[in-house]
């Protein structure tokens, strides 16, 4: 059968391409072996904000006597939270298929392998059938790294190291569980089993957490989590999984801890390895499909978007992604800017970024400036977070006073962050926030009070 568009994978990219493409009217076939929704509905984004808000709500009521407020006896039901984050994943997937369907995607739950082109487009084969797409987009997504440390498949095979996926379906709070990686993921999940009774310790290989994140906001980040009572061993790299056990090297010296449970957090890459890229020569580089701003592939009317193309492993940005890919499918001119795109750990507090950093601006040759603020000016958030030490730093360019970048940590940080895009994306200025009309009193406000600072 031959369809317009075809779609390899049926993640956040792939779904919503599907979807804009259906309603356009393209005939389109969407072709994914696991569950629709991607890791991102299944195995990320919404089941981990399920725990971490459960984790908030207790959090809440044991530090309520600072507010007023006194609760006892209170525990994390952690069953009842799974089964709590099974049911808004079941939710949201059927939401997802039920919007494919309205659209008029032809949905198959199967793997879909690229095997050769053809006069009318492209060829792909699964295990029952064989399809032809005069266009494809490629959205298959990644796959967490599995690095080579001695001992870790063996306990992966034995349940004793968890990769994001399985760590979201233990029945049991382990009494101890070492975490190896100090980025989104790793975070997220220490700070939720750390509230429900783990003994959590992070080991990362940099000198600071959360990656790539100005650095001031990283060490907050970390002193709170420190002060709650995790513990972290920064600039060690793991060298052994054994028996309960986790080996690593720090400063010349061996250390072991013991755990009950690991989980292993060291990043994702793109799944591209064996679906037939070679078929038809799209060009890879390292595993990352290469794509110009269109979305387009060096092959005529292939696009890929999402995670597979490496750059931002970001739900938000492969929903974008493929709508730049379907625009231009449909001969809309679209193009896909990278310059502002959130990045959120869902963490208590929460932490967002957008835009530059002070380290990404002095590698671009940028003449900038910093303004850095305690997000106590607001007065929501200081009636709403005692002893809160949040943050919020502006990094602009010296002569324009153009923003190029915001960073902040403290709660609502995730639902403010999106404001501080559309200020770089529309290439405002200083002078420009301060006359914007913030609702009065919100944590957004401190946006403003910086740059009056300013």
């Amino acid at each position: 059968m031959i369809y317009d568009l075809i779609v390899l994978g049926a993640g956040p990219a792939g779904y919503i391409a599907a979807e804009r493409a259906g309603n356009a009217g393209l005939k389109t076939l969407i072709l994914e072996k696991n569950v629709v929704g991607g890791v991102c509905l299944n195995e990320g984004c919404i089941p981990t904000k399920t725990l971490i808000y459960s984790a908030k709500i207790y959090d809440s009521a044991k530090e309520g006597k600072k507010y007023g407020v006194v609760a006892k006896e209170i525990a994390i039901d952690h069953e009842a939270v799974v089964k709590r984050k099974d049911s808004v994943v079941r939710s949201l997937t059927g939401g997802v298929k039920a919007k494919l369907k309205k659209s008029n995607v032809t949905i198959v739950s199967e793997f879909g392998q690229l095997s050769g082109r053809v006069s009318d487009g492209y060829r792909v084969i699964t295990e029952k059938s064989a399809y032809i797409g005069k266009r494809l987009l490629l959205a298959t997504g990644s796959t967490p790294i599995i690095p080579n440390i001695p001992g870790l498949k063996e306990g992966l095979k034995g349940g004793f190291v968890l990769t994001s996926k399985e760590i979201l379906d233990l029945k049991t709070i382990p009494q101890s569980l070492a975490v190896i990686g100090g980025g989104v993921i790793g975070l997220e999940m220490a700070s939720y089993f750390n509230s429900a009774g783990s003994k959590v310790t992070v080991v990362e290989m940099l000198k600071h957490i959360g990656g790539d994140i100005d650095p001031e906001i990283s060490e907050i980040l970390l002193k709170n989590h420190k002060k709650k009572g995790i513990e972290f061993r920064l600039n060690s790299k793991v060298v052994n999984i054994g028996d309960k056990s986790v080996t690593f090297e720090s400063g010349g010296e061996t250390h072991t801890i013991n755990a009950d449970k690991v989980l292993l957090s060291v990043g994702r890459r793109p799944v591209t390895d064996g679906i037939g890229l070679e078929t038809i020569g799209v060009e890879a580089i390292n595993g990352k499909i290469k794509t110009d701003d269109r979305g387009k592939t060096n092959l005529p009317e292939v696009y890929a978007a999402g995670d597979c193309t490496g750059r931002f492993m970001l739900a938000h940005a492969a929903y974008r992604e493929a709508e730049v890919c379907v625009n231009n499918m449909l001969g809309r001119k679209d193009i896909m800017r990278h310059s502002a795109i959130p990045s959120v750990i869902y963490t208590n507090p929460e932490l967002a970024s957008v835009g530059c950093t002070e380290q990404s601006a002095k590698a671009s040759g940028i003449d900038y400036e910093t303004a850095t603020l305690s997000m106590k000016y607001s007065g929501r958030y200081t009636a709403e977070n005692e002893d809160g030490d949040g943050i919020c730093k502006i990094i602009f360019d010296k002569a324009s006073k153009k923003i190029l970048g915001v960073h902040m940590v403290g709660n609502y940080s995730s639902e403010i962050i999106y404001g501080a895009a559309i200020m770089i994306e529309m290439e405002m200025r200083i002078r420009d926030i301060k006359e914007i009309v913030f609702p009065h009193p919100t944590v957004s406000e401190i946006l403003r009070e910086i740059a009056f600072e300013i």
